[in-house]
């Protein structure tokens, strides 16, 4: 199999890095968990005003565990799927419960925390424990396909077969592993990206298998584009809005001016529920104490 050239994607990382503040030196375990949590489907430069105003009301899991719900569903603002902030007080509720307010070590560990997968939990053990594991996202994937397999994008994820492509390509030593993964992911957000990668940059360009072959254009299944405008998720901000950015509660009058459709309206009220993103008392809607 094709090796990635570790010392010229260091050097790379080295130059054009982001100083992201969950990177730096005196960052503990929980900051990154918290940071990966909220990054889940979300672009970094939203993630970073809230991390940091989370962190400055809550330092730490068992402050988190102790918070009121309503305030965790309020402080996630506009991130996107709100149901990760309750998890997170989930897991913080875990983490002092199971493991004395310390984010445990092992992979499995972190696997058994709410709302904590695969990639975070590989990702809090390599970056905030040090520990060389995989740690495989959509960026990680894509560069791995183009680089050593020689194709525009990664095609259907495969845990097990993602896993050991990005194993068998770490550095034996543990130190170099680490940065090894954090330049690998960097390298797709900035520079290998899905659309319009920018090869004359790239620290990788003169092996990898892609660029060898001519570039070959993807001949593998698409996927179907994801839409927003229309869609439940997007009712389902529009009606925690009301609760969010009001007094914590409104009755059916003010939730029924928010979507004209009363079908899809009412559904989206019920995942809500569902959720325990809200509560329901009769006609009034609150969040959860």
């Amino acid at each position: 199999m094709t090796s990635v050239d570790t010392a010229a994607l260091l050097a790379w990382f080295d130059r054009a890095g982001r100083p992201l503040p969950w990177r730096g030196a005196d960052v503990g375990a929980w900051e990154i968990l918290l940071c990966e949590v909220m990054s889940q489907q979300t672009p970094v430069s939203r993630v970073e005003p809230v991390w940091r105003e989370w962190l400055e009301r809550w330092p730490g899991p068992a402050e988190l565990a102790a918070a009121p719900a309503a305030e965790v569903i309020r402080m996630w603002g506009k991130l996107g799927y709100p149901r990760r902030a309750l998890r997170l007080k989930e897991c913080a509720l875990a983490v002092v419960d199971r493991h004395g307010g310390r984010v445990p070590t092992d992979v499995d560990d972190l696997l058994a925390l709410p709302g904590v997968g695969d990639y975070t939990a590989r990702a809090v053990a390599c970056f905030a424990h040090g520990q060389r594991v995989p740690v495989v996202d959509t960026n990680v994937r894509r560069v791995v396909a183009r680089a050593v397999g020689g194709s525009a994008e990664a095609g259907p994820p495969s845990t097990r077969r993602d896993l050991s492509a990005v194993d068998a390509l770490l550095p034996e030593d543990r130190d170099r592993a680490v940065a090894f993964s954090v330049a690998l992911m960097e390298l797709g957000a900035l520079v290998c990206t899905a659309r319009g990668p920018r090869c004359e940059d790239c620290p990788l360009a003169s092996s990898c298998a892609w660029v060898a072959a001519g570039k070959p254009a993807w001949d593998g299944p698409r996927r179907r584009a994801q839409t927003f405008a229309g869609t439940d998720r997007q009712v389902r901000g529009l009606l925690l809005d009301v609760l969010r950015d009001g007094d914590g509660a409104a009755d059916r009058v003010r939730l029924d001016a928010v979507w004209p459709d009363a079908v899809q309206r009412e559904r989206a009220l019920d995942s809500l529920v569902a959720d325990g993103l809200m509560v329901r008392s009769g006609d009034l809607y609150s969040l959860p104490g």
